[in-house]
């Protein structure tokens, strides 16, 4: 049976090894709960702390500042929910047109709730323009919430000049992150941002396990879980340890890779669309050509329905239409409709990524897949 060549790295990657054997411990041998006071307990409470202190060096934070999560998705809505009830004078949040459905959707709740919401849009490459941040921000504004970078096209945003004009108004700033951890160097400080999302499955970490960076400087986030206090009362429950060590040296190797994984990914990347486009005439790069993650790469494939082409070539590539968040729902990207593209274009876009587990030979036997298929489907 062959074995698909795996180029969906933006929807989940597979468990670095040397994160699978940090964990093991915890399910076998140091089972203890955190919150114990016998020696089983300490042990859990120590892998928690070391751990701490390696998700905060992959961004440049303190430990204290780093709230582990069931994922990003909590984490999103943590930061966003909780900013704006700790501040109920303020009743307005600002967001882009592009981010992700566990952005969009606790902000669209506290609309619903008598909180109103800016929309901002983004340029055809899909960034988000200062300016129109600047003229939607208001005095009374709580939140603004804009991505470090796309999950469908990779685009990176002005994150810290938007931090800028968050602040000017006295409004605090949230940044979901969780595509650029381990792929770009991330760093709160030069970020200028209060909050901060991590995904642990986005960099070779379980599912399941997140963080939420909060300044020391930020006002406490009113919960949206209640219980027994953990994670200095930001997130209540048991901790689950095996997952936050795994987090914990995700991070670590994550820190340590970045000076060397960016740059093969971005051979890959440019690689495979080298390949594609020499043979398939019209097809387009959806996103920024530079501003970019360096492993994901955004193409439109001429006269084709994109889920179709994917099909045709399941056997041999595996890769996303859109976000691996809205696989099976009906209707266009939304990133690439914010960015104003044709009807066309959007229906034949495909989203490769590309990670750890890769060569170039696969990137090869993909294209070829890609390029023998895309004729047999092409609409004249």
């Amino acid at each position: 049976m062959t074995v698909p060549v795996y180029l969906d790295y933006n929807a989940t990657t597979p468990i670095a090894p040397e994160v699978v054997a940090a964990m093991r411990p915890f399910f076998e041998e140091h089972f203890g709960n955190p919150s114990s006071s016998h020696s089983y307990g300490r042990r859990a409470r120590e892998a928690v702390a070391a751990a701490r202190g390696q998700v905060a060096g992959l961004v440049g934070a303190e430990p204290e500042e780093i709230c582990f999560t069931g994922g990003a998705t909590e984490a999103n809505n943590l930061a966003i929910q909780g900013a704006a009830r700790a501040r109920p004078d303020r009743r307005h949040l600002v967001t882009s047109a592009i981010e992700h459905p566990s952005v969009l959707a606790p902000i669209r709740a506290l609309e619903a709730q008598g909180w109103e919401v800016t929309i901002v849009p983004v340029d055809p490459y899909g960034q988000v323009s200062v300016a129109a941040v600047a003229r939607a921000v208001r005095k009374d504004t709580v939140l603004v919430s804009i991505m470090h970078a796309n999950n469908e096209t990779g685009t990176l945003q002005p994150v810290r000049d938007i931090a800028a004009v968050a602040h000017a108004c006295g409004a605090l700033m949230h940044t979901d992150a969780a595509q650029s951890a381990g792929k770009v160097p991330l760093d709160v400080r030069a970020l200028s941002v209060d909050f901060l999302t991590l995904a642990g499955h986005k960099f070779y970490a379980p599912k399941g396990v997140g963080a939420l960076y909060r300044a020391a400087a930020a006002p406490p986030l009113v919960p949206i879980l209640f219980g027994g206090g953990q994670e200095a009362g930001m997130r209540p429950g048991t901790e689950n340890v095996p997952a936050i060590v795994a987090l914990g040296q995700a991070a670590q190797l994550a820190a340590r890779g970045l000076g060397t994984f960016p740059a093969r990914w971005v051979f890959l990347r440019d690689h495979l669309h080298r390949l594609l486009d020499d043979q398939i005439p019209g097809l387009c790069l959806n996103g920024h050509p530079t501003e970019r993650l360096p492993n994901t790469l955004n193409l439109s494939f001429p006269n084709v329905d994109a889920a179709a082409l994917l099909a045709a070539v399941a056997s041999d590539v595996a890769a996303s239409v859109g976000s691996a968040c809205h696989e099976g729902a009906s209707g266009a990207s939304a990133t690439l409709n914010a960015m104003g593209l044709a009807p066309k274009r959007i229906a034949g876009a495909i989203r490769f990524s590309v990670g750890l587990r890769l060569d170039k030979s696969q990137i090869d036997d993909a294209a070829r897949a890609l390029i023998l298929a895309w004729p047999r489907l092409a609409r004249s």
